[in-house]
């Protein structure tokens, strides 16, 4: 796999079972680049490690004054400064090709299973988090996925080094074998307080990286209540915390890198002075001692590879399960088993007892807002089938909701997404032109200008064309600001409602859509609504009248049930808790109106008449 074939076609089916296993997985899909990355690596040590040789041969023919021996070092020397830039270049252009593409396929994996969630995503894992695996921790694993290769190069030649030095030189050989072990795992002890603080210090920066993006998304609102110093005080005691953990996690990574130079040093002093010993009694030779001694100082760079690949372990480790608690997580408890099916039809919730019968406009009055959110995203097959277990596994299964009889559940993800839409009570704008917005996935028989104007944009349209960079002022080219944030929430909303249109689902799915407009704006975007999605299954929650007159039928839900349904005046007639929610009757006056009375006597409110002119 090479940089210039990124993205990958299909990143595969990760093993999430644990971060450790994980890493494994993208070790083993990654086995061309490990390998060629291992070759490289011991063609850079075979030079690294064969200079000490060329140097003792040179230094011993000048002492024995061998004017062709010190001609054949030099040239060994030149060799192997030859093998030695070769293999270094390559290894870093493989390493790193391996580094961009495990964060690569890491991305890819991160971001099919945002879109497989979709919102269900963020209630299970903070937004913050998800920023934070698919940024920081997807540079922790690929180090760690590419510093692999290079560490095995590096112990497979010290392995190498301390065998040749033991067979060329015992005296001091032994010496140097016995102290490489010692050398390469003096810094085990220390690794797990480092991992707890670098842990420490990733979770404190996961927590501000989600409290900045709450700031920043609340900006305008903070500002308009005279919050900004409440919040930035805030971040700055964050952002101050992250400093002293990654202060204190520097200072055990500090301790480490001393404990990597000072026994290495005490190694090299130890050597000299019995090298010198042994060299002054003329048991070995002077080029034999620089030999051993420049061998050992060139292994000193090959062990570095050992504290690195401890301290890539350290980081990666905790990424990649951060990594598997979001890669993990399930649509649903079910596999899709229905393939090549459009369904249409009624939409039914067997939970709730919700029917939106097809070709209809249905609204639903719900007296708890998170409630209607939630049964919104189920009937678009976004929310969870059950309740999750210790491991991920699902363990209390609820139906799922059915299109046309058909489980959603058990359609193709894209198939779901297609047949039902659901648009969120706070609908995100992504930046880009109207015409960006507009041009999306959709059956072609809505038009841009017929949702416009059934979303009732003009007054959006008029504003765009004005901030309009053209002479023309064509309002479709009108760059949009990040979530819109150049508009009012109402005309936001109406954006967002106008996209939805445009895609012209078989069944769509509305929370609060007119809940940021004026009553004048509702009532014509309602019977927009109502017009253009005639013979289209429509489903609206909502607890406005305007709305709510305008819908073929109205189901009630109280407490995650549906307990009536109706027309919205036969219902503000005959059922008083439909009639608390859409007119916000007190207390008072529910029970005056609810309160019995004799035969013959009519109830505290003159008429339903006067029930309709206050809804």
């Amino acid at each position: 796999m090479q940089i210039r074939d990124l993205p990958y076609s299909d990143p595969g089916d990760p093993d999430v079972r644990s971060g450790p296993r994980f890493l494994y997985w993208l070790g083993r899909n990654q086995l061309g680049g490990q390998v060629k990355a291992l070759c490289w690596g011991l063609l850079h040590q075979l030079g690294i490690a064969g200079m000490p040789v060329g140097v003792g041969l040179a230094v011993q023919a000048v002492i024995d004054r061998s004017g062709s021996r010190l001609a054949l070092a030099g040239g060994l020397i030149a060799v192997l400064g030859i093998v030695l830039a070769l293999g270094d270049t390559m290894l870093h252009r493989t390493a790193v090709t391996n580094w961009i593409t495990a964060a690569a396929r890491v991305q890819q994996l991160l971001a099919r299973k945002t879109a497989e969630l979709g919102s269900a995503l963020t209630r299970r894992v903070a937004a913050g988090e998800v920023v934070a695996v698919s940024t920081g921790d997807v540079e922790k694993i690929g180090w760690f996925v590419e510093a692999l290769s290079r560490f095995a190069a590096a112990a497979i030649a010290l392995v190498g080094v301390c065998v040749w030095l033991a067979f060329y030189l015992p005296s001091l050989g032994l010496m140097v074998a016995l102290a490489m072990p010692v050398l390469a795992l003096a810094v085990l002890p220390l690794l797990p307080r480092a991992t707890r603080r670098a842990d420490e210090q990733r979770e404190k920066a996961g927590k501000a990286t989600e409290l900045a993006s709450d700031t920043v998304a609340g900006l305008r609102v903070l500002r308009g209540i005279g919050g900004e110093e409440l919040f930035l005080g805030r971040y700055r005691r964050a952002s101050q915390e992250v400093r002293r953990a990654a202060v204190r996690s520097a200072r055990m990574w500090a301790l480490i890198s001393a404990v990597q130079v000072l026994l290495p040093g005490i190694l090299l002093i130890s050597l000299v002075w019995y090298g010198a010993t042994l060299a002054r009694d003329g048991r070995i030779e002077v080029g034999q001692l620089v030999t051993v001694y420049s061998a050992v100082t060139l292994m000193l760079f090959p062990l570095r590879h050992f504290e690195e690949i401890a301290m890539a372990y350290s980081f990666s480790r905790p990424s990649a399960q951060r990594a598997v608690r979001v890669l993990s997580l399930r649509r649903s408890a079910r596999e899709a088993t229905v393939e090549g099916v459009t369904p249409s039809g009624d939409l039914y919730d067997p939970e709730t007892g919700l029917m939106a019968p097809g070709g209809q406009f249905t609204a639903v009055v719900c007296g708890d807002p998170d409630q209607a959110g939630r049964l919104a995203e189920r009937l678009g097959g976004h929310a969870e089938t059950g309740e999750e277990g210790k491991d991920g596994d699902v363990s209390v299964k609820t139906p799922s909701v059915l299109l046309g009889g058909v489980a959603l559940d058990e359609l193709p993800l894209d198939a779901a997404r297609a047949c039902v839409l659901v648009q969120d009570k706070d609908p995100v704008l992504l930046s880009g032109t109207l015409q960006e917005l507009l041009d999306i996935p959709a059956s072609g028989l809505v038009t841009a200008e017929a949702a416009l104007e059934a979303a009732q944009c003009g007054d959006v349209l008029s504003a765009l064309a004005q901030a309009s960079p053209d002479n023309d002022g064509d309002p479709m080219r009108t760059r949009i600001t990040e979530r819109g944030r150049s508009l009012s929430g109402g005309q936001r909303q109406r954006l967002a409602l106008a996209r939805s249109l445009v895609t012209d689902p078989e069944a769509l799915v509305l929370d609060e859509p007119t809940s940021a407009v004026d009553s004048h704006t509702e009532a014509r975007v309602a019977a927009g609504i109502a017009k253009l999605r005639r013979g289209r299954t429509t489903v609206a929650f909502a607890s406005s009248p305007l709305l709510l007159d305008a819908a073929d039928r109205v189901v009630l839900v109280h407490e995650g049930t549906v307990v009536a349904v109706g027309t919205h005046r036969d219902l503000l007639r005959t059922e008083p808790r439909y009639r608390a929610v859409v007119t916000r009757e007190t207390d008072d006056e529910a029970a005056a109106t609810s309160a019995p009375h004799g035969v013959g006597e009519v109830p505290a409110m003159k008429s339903t008449q006067e029930i309709e002119e206050r809804a």
